[in-house]
């Protein structure tokens, strides 16, 4: 079995601290970088970022939804962007959120987590919705290849509450997803394969975070409204060498110039570190 993601991630975090850059080319960040809404401008913001950002930033984390919108230009796009971030030892997390039931999640690990696959990212966002059980076709395939998945569990969008915090057998649902998900990590030695994503933006669960046996994925800093004194509450210290924290528009804003991207980039690295 190969070494898990959780342990390359926590070493990786313990090299450049526990900044996780967004890749977000939406249509309105295009126009703020005076580049067209087309293949051509998705490619140049995309590969901009992860050249600005190289040696400041554990991780990327493109979000497939602005490469998906432009069809198989926008796949090649990302198919290139995940070639270059390999090329330059630069750790990614896909944000694709997929999860169906366990047949159609043998696809996607195929995809996504299989080492001759064009997509071949070293995390990938899943939804648990169909049943965490239901995902084991992606566990097995990122232990295997010692990649990862993040778990939905209590996300940065308030929309997402009314799911994740209703009960089922006295237990709300995202308290369910974190019990689960550190049952399987159970399973692998140190840092786990599976972690879990956890809005700065929410409450702490009813959980004792320090036990997932797995890595954290937490959006929702930057321009949703948390700051790195939202993650330490969050996690009070506990959990700090498994945690990465995405920071998106905050930094793509100061672009296209490459040094404001990198300067960005810097002082949320710096915050970040400051307070985990």
């Amino acid at each position: 079995m190969a070494e898990t993601f959780g342990v390359r991630l926590k070493e990786r975090v313990g090299e450049l601290g526990p900044l996780c850059v967004g890749i977000d080319p939406s249509r309105e960040l295009l126009d703020a970088w005076g580049r067209p809404d087309d293949v051509e401008g998705l490619e140049f913001f995309a590969l901009s970022v992860l050249e600005a950002t190289l040696g400041v930033a554990a991780v990327i984390k493109p979000q497939v939804a602005f490469f998906e919108r432009m069809g198989s230009g926008g796949f090649r796009v990302l198919e290139r962007l995940l070639s270059d971030a390999r090329d330059a030892d630069v750790m990614v997390i896909a944000d694709a959120k997929r999860g169906d039931f366990s047949l159609s999640n043998v696809g996607y690990a195929e995809a996504w987590l299989h080492d001759d696959a064009p997509l071949a990212a070293d995390a990938l966002t899943v939804s648990p919705y169909l049943g965490v059980d239901a995902l084991a076709p992606l566990v097995d395939a990122a232990r295997a290849s010692g990649r990862g998945i993040f778990v939905l569990s209590a996300t940065s969008n308030p929309e997402g509450r009314v799911i994740q915090e209703a009960r089922t057998h006295g237990v709300r649902v995202q308290e369910a997803v974190l019990a689960r998900v550190r049952e399987l990590n159970a399973d692998d030695d140190g840092l786990g394969s599976v972690g879990v994503v956890l809005g700065a933006t929410r409450e702490g669960p009813d959980f004792d975070l320090s036990t997932l046996g797995g890595p954290y994925l937490v959006p929702g800093v930057g321009a949703q409204g948390a700051g790195p004194g939202d993650v330490a509450r969050l996690f009070e210290r506990r959990v700090n060498d498994s945690i990465v924290v995405n920071v998106g528009r905050a930094i793509l804003r100061a672009g296209p110039d490459a040094r404001g991207l990198r300067d960005a980039a810097r002082r949320w690295r710096d915050d970040l570190r400051e307070v985990l």
